[in-house]
């Protein structure tokens, strides 16, 4: 699966997750976690269909409140209802790198 993932890492604008299983959830956090060490500042967009993502992302925004995981990889992570609306997001994405902490 490593080589799948960055073969698509290479090759890609941005990553989509469609509903799926634990699979899936294992290479969003992976690709996530990516952020953190600057191998890349891509976006994933979680489409949610039927609100499959929505506890996901209510636990992921919780963390980023309480600073467990960075501003940084937390905005990458976007969600649409669409595909439309996520078309929309991928292209109005602009990666800001967290500010330097002191």
């Amino acid at each position: 699966m490593q080589d799948r993932i960055w073969k698509m890492l290479g090759n890609s604008y941005a990553f989509i997750a469609l509903p799926s299983g634990i699979g899936t959830l294992e290479e969003i956090f992976q690709i996530t976690s990516w952020v953190q060490w600057n191998i890349h500042h891509k976006p994933i967009d979680l489409l949610k269909v039927n609100g499959f993502f929505n506890k996901l992302l209510s636990f992921l925004d919780q963390a980023g409140e309480e600073n467990i995981i960075l501003h940084s990889a937390q905005q990458i992570l976007i969600s649409a209802s669409t595909a439309e609306e996520m078309i929309n997001k991928l292209e109005d994405f602009v990666y800001e790198p967290d500010p330097v902490i002191a």
